[in-house]
């Protein structure tokens, strides 16, 4: 036989609604059961008060579940993630702002807008001194573009250096911290060791940093004049001295002037005064267009 559970309700139609009515709940175990339970007899005392009220509150809690769960699909619309199996990511953060010029990576090719300062006794060249177009490359030794346009600019080299002339000039950006001494130590290995060594050391630079601003230890920039067979002692001299930090400045101002807002920003000069910008880490295909352009000129 079953549990059976009977509900008491005693009927008074005199019954005083202002007094207690109690409801008497009782739960007997079937005896046949041999479970040594005992009888339990439970009182649960009601008022009309107390059923009002708790009505209330039943009926708050339950219009309050599809409320929540609606807010909760708005929210998910938006990025919270409610485990639909997939996963949704939270929203992509905004994009920063670009940087203030002089930024990395410039956008469009053309010509100069400034006047681009003709290739003189400063200047450190490999190629043909004697060509009539020029390649001028204005780069930054801790700036990723300009690692990644390096052999590019190599490859323009080999195939160009009867034709032209080559030329690296400094154009260090102010959010790259190692940039400016960098370009003061490539400047003191040319001072030391002469034009090869002065490229076998920007070789070297953008060979070994993974840049971003600090990607070659400042403290490691005499260690690799040295490894490249320049004297030490002088080198030190004239990098710890800032012999060049007036020259790398100057390339900087011109490079402005020129109308480089970037790096890197090449320039390919021709006999005749005109020029092509070349803008940014582009393919060797718009390299060789350019210097083509200008050789037949």
């Amino acid at each position: 036989m079953s549990e059976t559970t009977k509900v008491y309700v005693p009927y008074d139609p005199d019954f005083d609604q202002s007094q207690p009515q109690e409801v008497i709940i009782e739960e007997r175990i079937d005896p046949e059961r041999n479970d040594n339970k005992n009888n339990m007899t439970f009182s649960i005392s009601l008022t009309p008060w107390k059923i009002f009220f708790g009505g209330l509150v039943v009926g708050v809690l339950l219009m309050g579940i599809p409320t929540t769960y609606f807010a909760l699909r708005a929210q998910g619309s938006t990025g919270l993630a409610l485990g639909n199996g997939a996963g949704n990511t939270a929203p992509t953060a905004p994009a920063p702002a670009p940087s203030p010029t002089p930024s990395q990576q410039p956008p469009a090719n053309g010509s100069a807008t400034g006047t681009v300062k003709p290739v003189g006794s400063e200047d450190r060249v490999r190629g043909n001194k004697n060509a009539k177009v020029s390649f001028v490359e204005y780069s930054d030794l801790e700036c990723p573009f300009c690692k990644r346009f390096h052999p590019t600019v190599e490859q323009a080299f080999n195939e160009y250096k009867d034709k032209v002339k080559f030329v690296f000039r400094h154009f260090p950006l102010s959010f790259h911290a190692n940039a400016v001494k960098e370009a003061e130590a490539a400047e003191c290995a040319g001072a030391v060791g002469g034009e090869k060594k002065y490229f076998e050391y920007i070789d070297k630079m953008f060979e070994r940093t993974t840049s971003g601003g600090t990607g070659f230890a400042l403290d490691q920039l005499t260690p690799l004049a040295k490894e490249l067979g320049m004297n030490e002692t002088k080198f030190k001299e004239c990098f710890d001295g800032g012999k060049f930090a007036k020259k790398v400045q100057n390339d900087l101002n011109e490079g402005q002037t020129a109308g480089v807002d970037g790096t890197p920003g090449s320039i390919v000069l021709g006999p005749n005064g005109k020029n092509v910008l070349v803008s940014g880490a582009v393919p060797y295909s718009e390299v060789k267009a350019a210097i083509d352009k200008m050789l037949s000129e």
